[in-house]
């Protein structure tokens, strides 16, 4: 098993805040899942199209500009786990599963 952190600061913007939310922007959790799909691809040095998401929690809300870091972890059967934290703070969680 390996694991390794990844470091994201969301840019103030991005397009995902337009409509989420006007006035009190928001991350949407696509976007977090997203960025831990690149980084995914990124430990595994190949693409994980085809992949699922075994499952993900969002713990805490993400504002524009937070420093996010991503710990991915690859399990024995292939999965990959990740968790993500802003300033000390758990805000989301989860897995990748290979295609069956």
């Amino acid at each position: 098993m390996s694991s390794v952190d990844y470091h994201w600061s969301v840019p103030a913007d991005h397009p995902s805040f337009a409509g989420h939310f006007p006035g009190r922007p928001i991350v949407p959790g696509v976007v977090l899942l997203d960025q831990a799909i690149r980084f995914a691809e990124q430990l595994l040095e190949r693409p994980v199209s085809g992949w699922q998401i075994g499952n993900a929690k969002f713990l805490s809300p993400v504002a524009p500009q937070e420093e996010l870091t991503f710990s991915l972890l690859s399990k024995p059967s292939g999965a990959i786990a990740f968790t993500v934290r802003a300033a000390g703070r758990d805000v989301a969680s989860g897995s990748l599963t290979p295609a069956p």
